[in-house]
């Protein structure tokens, strides 16, 4: 048979149904009783239910992974990189207290390869499952001569729901003598990887299948460590603390590319300070081994990386330790690490 036209100029419509055909049975997990008719629409489609909520505000986001993108090409692996960007965009719609409703992705490469768009999809998928997220649609775009071969680039946008009474505002509510609860990581998350691949592979001349003092995986690995989803922690936090008119949670900052010094900042009051003590928390050795070996001022360090935490909560004192619990009860790691101070919204490393 032959081959169409546009299949030789490189974008074959024909390969890219067959890939396609199999999206149903993958996005069946993240089905919600919402969800009108299939994917494969000109529009996805969701009813909300207004009767759930009496001011219903609706919370979007859209994010990529950035050059994370970098180790998967390197690595020939894809299979988190989907869950990642999932669970970035609900993180940051939760900071607001909104419960994510659904997810759309944007997928563009020169040209389709069956199972690299599957083991994508397939991240989609799980994350969307895991965090009761339906996805609904989104777009593939073959595009020859636009990426490198063998890459892509992925994006994603979110839609979430808070009832507007309901609705975090850390610049109304935290007070002086809030405490300030760091919650961990898995690694890098999906920021500082331009930083954390000149280091480790351009001035160390590592490779992704080295393996370092401190690291149980290879580097490669230990990199493509998946962004922690705090969603449904967030949500079991604030249907536990803040009932009634009570804000005992204040507030939550996702730490994401700006680190401590640009992300808490977002929340705080004009007149409040936000003080981190350092050493407070246990520092993942993938952070050590960048600070030792890549010659980066310590206060970079906490604007480019997460450090180890990847959201921050900060609550009324006398809740502290009992949301510390709370947050371990439910298999996240988490410290005291530090309060809030009088001062002009900023953080201070202390």
């Amino acid at each position: 048979m032959k081959q169409k036209a546009y299949a030789r100029a490189g974008v074959d419509i024909d390969l890219g149904n067959r890939v396609k055909s199999s999206l149903p049975r993958l996005l069946a997990s993240t089905h919600r009783p919402e969800v009108l008719e299939k994917v494969g629409g000109f529009g996805g489609l969701f009813a909300l239910d207004t009767r759930k909520y009496r001011q219903p505000v609706l919370v979007s986001s859209v994010d990529g992974v950035g050059t994370k993108l970098k180790i998967a090409f390197a690595m020939n692996r894809h299979d988190t990189i989907g869950a990642d960007l999932v669970n970035h965009c609900v993180n940051d719609i939760a900071v607001l207290g909104a419960e994510p409703l659904f997810f759309l992705d944007y997928l563009g490469t020169g040209k389709l390869q069956p199972d690299v768009f599957a083991q994508i999809i397939r991240g989609f998928a799980r994350a969307c499952a895991e965090n009761r997220c339906a996805l609904i649609g989104g777009e593939t775009a073959q595009m020859p001569g636009f990426y490198q071969p063998g890459e892509y680039d992925v994006s994603g946008t979110i839609v979430g729901v808070v009832e507007k009474s309901r609705m975090l505002n850390g610049r109304k509510t935290i007070r002086r003598g809030d405490a300030v609860i760091g919650i961990a990581s898995s690694g890098l998350h999906t920021n500082g990887y331009s930083l954390a691949r000149k280091i480790f592979f351009e001035d160390l001349r590592l490779k992704p299948s080295s393996r370092l003092p401190g690291l149980r995986n290879t580097l490669g690995d230990e990199l493509l460590k998946v962004h922690v989803s705090y969603g449904p922690l967030v949500q079991a936090l604030l249907k536990r603390f803040n009932k009634g008119s009570r804000r005992a949670v204040r507030a939550f900052a996702h730490i994401t590319g700006g680190g401590f010094i640009d992300n808490i900042p977002r929340v705080l009051p004009p007149d409040r300070d936000v003080v981190v003590r350092k050493g407070s928390w246990e520092i993942l050795p993938i952070f050590r081994l960048i600070a030792e070996r890549g010659s980066v001022a310590e206060e970079e360090l906490y604007q480019v990386f997460n450090m180890g935490i990847g959201m921050v909560a900060i609550t009324a004192a006398d809740v502290a330790q009992p949301v510390l619990k709370f947050i371990r009860s439910h298999g996240h790691r988490a410290w005291a690490i530090g309060e809030v101070i009088t001062g002009t919204g900023r953080v201070r490393l202390e």
